[in-house]
């Protein structure tokens, strides 16, 4: 009898351990790219090309995942960070998108960069589920989870940009005129209507505009023509290189207008320091990151640790180019959705994760800045504050301003 009971005990033990066992297993879930060991994060930088200063961008993330790997990396799986260049083209940014979906095997595309190269991409990401997560572009189409639940921005989108100076030149200067310089893409349309929307019935303001390609070589013939427009606002919603171009194409002039600069142009060392510092000085623009050459935030521990991670791993990196310290907060973010996903490593929980931000905030951000996302809102950061050059740094000044394009992008 004891002997018969001991049977049935073992079997009971069995049956328990096997539930066990199986529960366990149930809990993790893997879609191509995850494994018990690794994650596969893919990325498209344009580190040739006419936008080529941003790739500086892609270098920083890949260091950011070495250094998280040497840490153990995040739940126990190494990050294998897969990044291809795109030249900044379109054409060339679906083929790599392809090739990291396809022939890699990626779990998720995180960071691509440009509004031109991931307006290319979407549609096949999103109609192959594969998360294009934390665009690096402010285009407010990155916004839309209603017609494309697959894709999500990250930064302040360039709508909410143009109604923050809007309201600024309304406040104070309501009787200037203003030229505008922009993009011949997306993202220069873009900028360019939330300007436009958020002087309302002040847009008889703007008395003359003037486009350019990416690629073009000069863009003096532009400059000139609005600087004999008679505006004394100038805005330049340009790519880094033409920015600098257009900073300098003004100082050259003599032309003294109110200068506002693109927020994703504002970098010291790519945009300012080419264009002339003595040019530079005056310059207003948006902010929502900490600038590393601020003497502000000389002694802040975040950036203090951040100028560490540079030294460690990525020596060659230009602390004084505030597009390394944007990757590193980009990949901050990445990180964070990566650990809410625990071993649920599937496509759907990553956008799911990804969508379900709350407060988030790295010592990077300025304060009062907050990362927060819901299943219909994909505008992780919607708070900037205006900033002027001082001919050395950027200088900080007013309040954390909301920007008021809400969730139009997903109507």
């Amino acid at each position: 009898m004891p002997a018969r009971f001991g049977y049935i005990g073992a079997i009971a033990a069995f049956a328990s351990a096997a539930l066990i066992a199986t529960s366990a297993t149930a809990q993790k879930k893997y879609d191509p790219g995850a494994s018990d060991g690794e994650i596969k994060i893919g990325n498209i930088m344009p580190y040739s090309g006419p936008a080529s200063s941003y790739g500086v961008i892609g270098k920083t993330e890949a260091a950011f995942f070495k250094m998280t790997n040497e840490q153990g990396g995040i739940n126990g799986r190494k990050i294998n960070f897969i990044s291809y260049d795109d030249a900044y083209s379109p054409p060339k940014a679906i083929e790599q998108a392809r090739k990291l979906v396809e022939s890699d095997e990626v779990l998720l595309i995180f960071q691509p960069l440009g509004t031109p190269s991931n307006s290319a991409i979407m549609k096949y990401m999103n109609a192959k589920k594969v998360p294009q997560l934390f665009v690096a572009s402010g285009g407010t189409k990155f916004g839309d989870p209603k017609n494309f639940p697959w894709t999500m921005g990250f930064q302040p989108n360039y709508q909410s940009e143009g109604r923050i100076y809007a309201k600024y030149i309304r406040d104070k200067f309501p009787d200037s005129k203003i030229a505008v310089f922009w993009q011949n893409d997306d993202a220069g349309k873009d900028q360019f209507k939330g300007l436009k929307d958020g002087l309302g019935d002040k847009v008889g303001m703007i008395i003359a505009d003037k486009s350019y390609e990416v690629s073009d070589p000069s863009i003096d013939s532009q400059i000139v023509a609005l600087h004999d427009s008679g505006a004394d606002i100038f805005f330049s919603w340009a790519a880094p290189k033409g920015s600098a171009q257009a900073i300098r194409k003004v100082g050259e002039l003599g032309w003294k207008p109110k200068f506002f600069l693109a927020n994703t142009a504002t970098s010291v060392a790519s945009v300012l320091k080419p264009a002339g510092l003595e040019f530079s000085k005056g310059i207003i623009s948006t902010a929502y990151l900490k600038d590393p050459t601020d003497p502000t935030w000389d002694k802040d521990p975040a950036v203090q640790s951040w100028r560490a991670f540079m030294d460690k791993y990525y020596p060659d990196g230009d602390k004084a180019n505030a597009n390394n310290l944007y990757g590193y907060v980009q990949a901050e973010a990445m990180m964070q959705v990566l650990k809410q996903c625990g071993d649920n490593l599937t496509r759907e929980n990553v956008m799911k994760q990804a969508a379900n931000l709350k407060n988030f905030h790295s010592d990077l951000m300025l304060p009062g800045v907050m990362v927060n996302t819901s299943p219909d809102d994909y505008f992780p950061i919607e708070q900037m504050q205006l900033m002027r050059f001082n001919g050395d740094a950027w200088e900080l000044f007013g309040d954390v301003i909301t920007g008021e394009v809400g969730h139009e992008a997903s109507r």
